[in-house]
């Protein structure tokens, strides 16, 4: 199922990996963000049908823009990433309205798997 994606990473190198990532599984990246306040921005202003966003961010966190984001559009679908994998992380990011958690390094196959289950819910 094609999705466009908007990737909120404050680290460039994991932006341009995940985009290379996401549109060899054939879906779009309509836009990338470098913190949370930017994100929530670009969310209203691009509304994609997923985000994949990361935690720990200056100015504002992934968790508390996932928050932000959800409580403009219930129906957003966020995929959380961190190299932070400790369980009250994937607690709070699910607590927040994540669909998923994908702990970096991302594993291509499991990005795939945690998409295709994002476009199904």
């Amino acid at each position: 199922m094609y999705m466009k994606i908007l990737i909120v990473d404050d680290a460039a190198f994991m932006r341009m990996t995940l985009r290379k990532m996401l549109e060899e599984f054939g879906h779009e990246v309509i836009g990338e963000a470098v913190d949370g306040n930017d994100a929530v921005e670009k969310y209203k202003e691009l509304k994609p049908d997923l985000v994949t966003m990361d935690i720990t961010m200056p100015n504002k966190d992934g968790i508390t823009a996932t928050k932000e984001i959800k409580q403009y559009d219930p129906n957003a679908k966020v995929l959380i990433s961190s190299a932070m994998g400790q369980e009250s992380m994937v607690k709070e990011a699910i607590i927040a309205g994540a669909v998923d958690f994908i702990v970096k390094p991302i594993n291509p196959q499991r990005m795939m798997n945690a998409v295709a289950k994002a476009g199904k819910s």
